[in-house]
């Protein structure tokens, strides 16, 4: 009696634990929260069913087999993308409606639109199409055969640590092995290789302060590719391998937006040079504001990626910023003015730095050009900020860009000045402008060319070929003063406006005009003479 009764008793636990190794387990597919949970539950570690999640496939269109490892696939999936499955928004309504597509269909993630549930009957399951792209999705999410370590991995250990298995440990330590290795050996390359190269070719200072700070971050820029490779196969909890993930995308656009920053300084350096072969000014000018604009680029770039990589919705934003940027742009205008004039002074080039300008009201020399104004120095040494907007819509008079620089006067003598006089006194003129180095010999002026109210006018119109007004007014000087030391020389005076009474017959008195030596020949003795005289620009021309 005792033995059967003891045979009963291991009949009823034999069953038990049937009961409790066999798929026999209740699972829901009403919504798609149950059809999730159903999938998922089914296949931890300590919950182990692939014939169950199987289930949230249509066993009917799908082939049982199939599922089970189509399900194991996906979890996979889950497990090695940054898809962020927040169960308490997955709707736990039967009748749940996507508002957008007006089907009874949910998608998990716009990463990958191929992957929703979908009501068939009574029940939501993956749609074929899900079926139909899982492989491939897969074949993208562990690529280079990666997924085989799945299998492989696992026979090093299961034994857990700190809430992970051995073989997980073990591959996080692989990873930061070669993680390690990798920035080590690319460090070591742009360091010892093209540093030093750029030094033995005489680019020390590029290669220390412009290759040198590169070299870390982007040695750090590499590792990112392989870490994304190789941490979905460690098949780590969902929320947290969705949390790295998303960790190391963002790290990544931080880190080419330092690279990509740093590489515009040595752009820069680049750029500076080919302006430093140009003959224009402006193009030094340019360089520095081109550097700073495409230093603000790539940090708007750099941050846009990283809300990208975020998951952040950037339409939103980007609308934002138009319907911002239309209000902004009406109320700069004169802003956005001054910029567009300044592109227009960089294209047309009318001045470049240095060159002396008169626009309106203002007159002096251009020391920078910036994206709203133009600095100008007066000739009361003030400076003057002018709108780049203005420039660009007003007249600009170039006198940096002149080749000649005009001097004109007249030069007036007394009337009681012979007429063998002057015509030796303007030959000294022509004379005077032949010998001196820095006036133009094929077009000047000199001539007999008004009798005014009180003076006989000499017009001199020369031209001086000199590139600054402080070599002109160095010329102009150098000039005068020879006119002076002529007209000393042939006894010619200089008038000005005057009332004067001559007596000429006044007792005991001499005549107030001056006696002219009348021989021609006398006269050219003297001009000659006067033209063996060393000149004070043959002194500063002995001088250089």
């Amino acid at each position: 009696m005792k033995f059967r009764v003891l045979i009963f008793l291991l009949i009823i636990i034999g069953f038990q634990v049937l009961a409790q190794n066999a798929p026999n387990k209740k699972y829901s597919l009403k919504s798609p929260y149950q059809t999730i949970i159903t999938h998922l539950d089914n296949l931890e570690e300590n919950n182990f069913y692939p014939e169950i999640a199987a289930k949230v496939f249509n066993l009917k269109r799908v082939d049982k087999e199939k599922a089970k490892e189509l399900a194991i696939q996906l979890l996979q999936i889950y497990r090695g993308t940054d898809i962020s499955i927040s169960f308490e928004n997955i709707p736990r309504n039967p009748n749940y409606l996507d508002t957008l597509t007006e089907t009874h269909t949910y998608l998990l993630s716009k990463k990958y639109p191929q992957i929703y549930l979908e009501k068939e009957g009574q029940s939501w399951y993956y749609s074929m199409e899900t079926v139909e792209n899982i492989d491939l999705i897969h074949k993208e999410v562990y690529p280079f055969g990666m997924d085989k370590l799945l299998d492989f991995l696992p026979l090093l250990g299961t034994t857990k640590y700190f809430g992970l298995h051995l073989w997980q440990l073990i591959g996080i330590l692989f990873i930061i092995l070669i993680s390690f290795i990798i920035h080590k050996v690319f460090t070591l390359i742009i360091e010892k290789i093209i540093i030093s190269l750029l030094i033995k070719k005489g680019h020390t200072k590029i290669a220390r302060s412009y290759v040198a700070p590169v070299a870390r971050p982007m040695s750090i820029l590499i590792i990112f590719p392989i870490l994304l490779v190789f941490i979905p196969v460690l098949q780590l909890p969902i929320k947290i391998s969705t949390n790295v993930l998303l960790t190391i995308k963002a790290l990544w656009p931080v880190f080419a937006t330092i690279v990509c920053y740093r590489i515009v300084d040595i752009l820069g350096v680049y750029m500076m040079k080919l302006a430093e072969k140009t003959e224009s000014t402006l193009d030094d000018q340019i360089v520095p504001l081109v550097r700073k604009a495409l230093k603000v680029f790539v940090v708007i770039v750099g941050v846009l990626a990283i809300l990208a990589n975020l998951d952040y919705d950037l339409l939103p934003l980007l609308t934002g910023l138009s319907i911002g940027g239309l209000a902004f742009a009406l109320a700069a205008q004169d802003t956005l003015k001054n910029f567009f004039g300044s592109i227009m002074i960089f294209i047309d080039k009318p001045f470049q730095i240095g060159d002396w300008i008169t626009s309106g009201n203002i007159d002096g020399t251009v020391e920078e050009v910036g994206f709203r104004a133009t600095r100008i120095r007066t000739f009361r040494n003030s400076v003057t900020y002018v709108p780049n907007g203005i420039i660009a819509d007003t007249t600009v008079d170039n006198h940096g860009l002149r080749k000649y620089r005009r001097f004109y006067t007249q030069i007036a003598i007394n009337y009681d000045t012979p007429a063998g006089v002057i015509n030796v006194f303007v030959e000294g003129l022509r004379k005077i402008v032949d010998n001196h180095p820095n006036t133009w010999k094929d077009n000047y002026h000199v001539y007999l060319n008004d009798m005014a109210d009180s003076s006989l006018n000499v017009m001199f119109y020369i031209f001086f070929e000199v590139p600054t007004w402080g070599d002109e007014l160095r010329c102009r000087h150098e000039v005068l003063v020879e006119i002076i030391k002529l007209a000393e020389e042939l006894g010619v005076n200089f008038a000005f406006p005057t009332s004067t009474l001559h007596m000429e017959t006044f007792p005991e008195k001499k005549s107030n005009s001056p006696v002219y030596e009348k021989n021609p020949s006398l006269l050219k003795k003297q001009l000659q003479a006067f033209l063996k005289k060393p000149k004070d620009w043959d002194e500063k021309e002995s001088g250089h």
